[in-house]
């Protein structure tokens, strides 16, 4: 004799689909993102003619990596987009732990509107001041140069850094601080033997951001830059030509271009969320 089913047996079911649900639409929106990267890759293998046909069924080549490696130099663009990162990341913690360890435990009445007008400034149109900045890059001689640039881009990241460097800082217990005072440390020991040893999760995340920020930024490299100092945006905005876009040849020129950022991204995720996270849970 067959048995009623129960109310409390769905129960069980439900509650399993309820925690399943977050991770499809995780999995939903991780395969959307990571599908542009895919169709990159794919493309980059292709010939010219494949890549217009939009196929999945093709015989992979590596003729468009050789024709991108023939016709331009990419590891002097690779040079430059390594220097640029690295010296705006250096320039802008050194700029940046200062001034967040001031506002963080010096702070007056006006520091929060400090902040918030750092970063109302990423709000403003980068168009909209190129024209004065080419100018005065032109005058000073800065106008397609390593150094040009990295000005450029830290401060256009700087409010970036001072915030999260601002927000690991106000995590730091201010009674470690207090007791090295009481030990006869200086404001500058203060910083370097205490402060940044504890933040230093906090510090390394917002190394990677900058980094990541800055290899990946493209507007003001193009205007900016033509030969001398051209990182690897440039590099792939040089296959966008009058004739059309040579998507095989631009995939490939893109993952050359990306695949250095996206395997150090890889290597220390496990780091810039350790980072990103400090602090959140005491």
């Amino acid at each position: 004799m067959s048995h009623p089913v129960t109310a409390t047996t769905s129960v069980p079911v439900l509650d399993t689909v309820k925690r399943a649900i977050p991770g499809i639409f995780a999995w939903f929106f991780a395969i959307l993102l990571f599908f542009p990267i895919f169709w990159m890759t794919i493309t980059a293998f292709k010939t010219e003619q494949q890549a217009y046909a939009s196929s999945l069924f093709f015989t992979p080549t590596l003729e468009s990596f050789r024709e991108v490696l023939a016709r331009s130099n990419y590891f002097g663009f690779a040079l430059n987009s390594v220097l640029i990162s690295l010296g705006v990341t250096v320039l802008c913690l050194v700029l940046a732990v200062p001034c967040a360890y001031a506002m963080a435990f010096f702070p007056t009445r006006k520091t929060q509107k400090v902040l918030l007008w750092m970063l109302s400034t990423k709000m403003m149109p980068s168009v909209g001041v190129l024209v004065p900045i080419y100018l005065l890059w032109k005058n000073t001689g800065l106008l397609d140069t390593v150094t040009g640039l990295i000005i450029v881009y830290t401060l256009i990241n700087l409010p970036i850094a001072v915030w999260m460097a601002f927000t690991y800082f106000n995590e730091v217990p201010r009674d470690i601080l207090e007791a090295g005072r009481i030990d006869g440390a200086t404001t500058w020991q203060e910083i370097v033997y205490l402060l940044m040893p504890m933040s230093l999760p906090g510090l390394a995340s917002t190394g990677l951001l900058l980094v990541i920020l800055s290899w990946n930024e493209a507007f003001w490299s193009i205007n900016l830059s033509s030969s001398n100092a051209a990182p690897l945006t440039v590099f792939i905005a040089s296959y966008s030509s009058p004739e059309g876009l040579f998507w095989a040849k631009l995939s490939a020129a893109s993952l050359l271009a990306v695949a250095p950022i996206l395997i150090v991204g890889w290597l220390s995720q496990k780091q810039l969320v350790r980072g990103l996270t400090f602090g959140a849970v005491k």
